[in-house]
């Protein structure tokens, strides 16, 4: 894997994690998880709109990732974004880590090592 592959790849990893967090904050932020006023708080957070913005920054990011790498390692490869989120969940929300959830996480890094090897 060439260097511009990989600064593209990690460019949709961080974009993709500041998208998820800025969601779960927007939806944490609100003291109440019912109904229109729950929406309409988020839709006045900055972090629903950070969250956007990634989302659309991303989309770009991620086309110019597929036209460097061929579709099946590209998904790959992205699989470890889940990785990423899952520990950037623990660090800044305190979300549980479980044993199954561990385990899951390995097998995917894993997966994308003997995929990011063999790019």
């Amino acid at each position: 894997m060439n260097a511009v592959v990989f600064g593209v790849w990690m460019l949709t990893i961080l974009i993709d994690t500041v998208g998820q967090l800025a969601f779960k904050a927007a939806a944490h932020e609100s003291k109440t998880n019912q109904g229109l006023e729950h929406w309409w708080f988020m839709f006045k957070r900055p972090w629903l709109w950070l969250g956007i913005f990634c989302y659309i920054f991303e989309f770009v990011v991620w086309l110019a990732f597929l036209s460097l790498v061929p579709l099946s390692i590209g998904v790959m490869l992205g699989c470890i974004n889940i990785v990423v989120i899952m520990l950037a969940g623990r660090l800044f929300f305190k979300e549980k880590l479980t044993r199954n959830r561990l385990i899951g996480v390995v097998l995917i890094a894993l997966g994308v090592t003997i995929v990011g090897v063999g790019a």
